[in-house]
């Protein structure tokens, strides 16, 4: 069969979307996404996305990585999903609410003056710091820069679940970690049952962070939203930030702010249409 799709970018991070709330599309999904995700055999991504209906909410969200996984969630995924729903009219709202795995997240676009979507702010919900909800393996209720032995090393991270598991590890020089290696590692340390995305973060100052990123079940990415959120959540815990920042990453900037008031992290940044098509699977 021939399905169509449409290819997104969200700082680099790049999605294959689906339109399946008709049901038509009924390939097992993991192997679907590891053929369409294919750089060298298929469209190439980092991961699909499936528009599929609910009976709770707006819309729901389904997310596969290029290695066939499923994830919770992805914030640079809900940019793009986000952006289609509202410009493909397939919903007539600026503000959505969206069932994902990890539960009901609200993105609102942002249009220009011809209407299009220049932006998109997520509402990720609230960071989840108890390590048996991340999960993360640890004596502690909440772990603040425990250190996990890596190799011959010994890394201090700060294990943050932004409905999906994070370890965010604080540097002093971004362009000498070997992201690859300890990325790899760590994402598949005992202490995260449920494997775990990584975030290597040198702090600019209290208002900037730099960042690069391995995320679980896709390697090195360009950009990691729900990381971004995780990262600045990790920072202002630490003192080393106050509760808004910009997160520089390889594909591009991110604005994240974390309200005190409702516990909840907000997100901004660009979502981008690449191509759309047709493919025989």
């Amino acid at each position: 069969m021939e399905i169509e799709f449409i290819k997104m970018q969200g700082l680099g991070n790049d999605f294959i979307l689906l339109d399946n709330r008709k049901g038509d599309i009924r390939h097992p999904y993991p192997d679907l996404s590891k053929k369409l995700c294919s750089r060298h055999f298929g469209i190439g991504a980092d991961g699909m996305i499936l528009i599929l209906k609910s009976v709770a909410q707006d819309i729901k969200f389904r997310i596969y990585n290029s290695d066939g996984s499923q994830a919770q969630m992805c914030g640079n995924g809900m940019r793009c999903f986000a952006k289609i729903l509202y410009e493909n009219k397939i919903l007539p709202q600026k503000k959505m609410r969206v069932d994902t795995k990890a539960g009901t997240v609200i993105p609102e676009v942002i249009t220009d003056e011809a209407g299009r979507v220049s932006s998109v702010r997520v509402d990720m919900g609230e960071p989840v710091l108890f390590c048996r909800d991340i999960p993360f393996k640890s004596p502690n209720e909440i772990a603040v820069e425990e250190f996990l032995t890596v190799g011959d090393k010994e890394c201090g991270i700060i294990p943050v679940s932004m409905g999906n598991p994070h370890a965010v590890m604080f540097v002093d020089d971004l362009e000498r970690v070997d992201v690859k290696k300890i990325g790899r590692s760590i994402e598949t340390h005992e202490r995260f049952p449920e494997k775990t995305n990584v975030e290597f973060v040198e702090v600019v100052n209290d208002k900037e962070l730099k960042m690069k990123v391995w995320e679980r079940g896709a390697g090195m990415t360009l950009a990691c939203g729900t990381g971004a959120c995780a990262a600045l959540v990790a920072a202002n815990l630490t003192g080393r930030t106050s509760k808004s920042a910009v997160v520089h990453l390889d594909g591009g900037d991110l604005d994240i702010q974390w309200n005190k008031e409702t516990n909840h992290v907000f997100k901004t940044g660009p979502a981008t249409k690449v191509f759309e098509g047709r493919i025989r699977i």
